[in-house]
């Protein structure tokens, strides 16, 4: 018989850039991901300037990388020079939409026995694609977590 769980977390990106979260999934979902056998994990980040992706998770200059190769693909100076009308919440917002747009804001994982099937030296991304906006210490993101499969 199939079996269906969700799970949502908020994950706070202390600054732009590319976060992993791969722990902070695991933590949420790993009772219920225990109990599955075949199946797939699906995550959906709920915002317009941030994404997800998976990368390398073991040296931390991927993640310097990855936001800089994104700001060369759509840097913020086109908010100034007339490519992009919606600038009025900021340098970095239409730029983030793009990015978001580029990037994704949803992963399907493979479930295999019990576990999220990434290779070894992958991990999750929540990556932010803003400076300004957000409350306080950070952009606090709203990921739902959906979880399909069998025992």
């Amino acid at each position: 018989m199939p079996q269906w769980f969700q799970h949502s977390i908020t994950v706070t990106a202390p600054s732009r850039g590319c976060h992993l979260i791969t722990g902070d999934v695991h933590k949420a979902i790993a009772q219920d991901l225990s109990r599955i056998k075949i199946g797939l994990c699906h995550l959906f980040v709920q915002h317009t300037s941030a994404s997800l992706t998976i990368n390398e998770n073991a040296d931390p200059d991927v993640r310097r990388d990855m936001e800089v190769a994104l700001n060369k693909i759509v840097p913020a100076t086109w908010n100034r020079d007339g490519t992009f009308r919606h600038t009025l919440e900021g340098d970095d917002d239409m730029p983030g939409h793009v990015k978001s747009s580029l990037m994704g804001v949803s992963l399907t994982i493979p479930i295999r026995n019990g576990r999220l099937a990434l290779g070894t030296w992958q991990g999750i991304y929540l990556n932010e694609h803003r400076d300004q906006g957000g409350w306080g210490g950070g952009h606090a993101r709203n990921i739902v977590i959906t979880l399909q499969g069998m025992a």
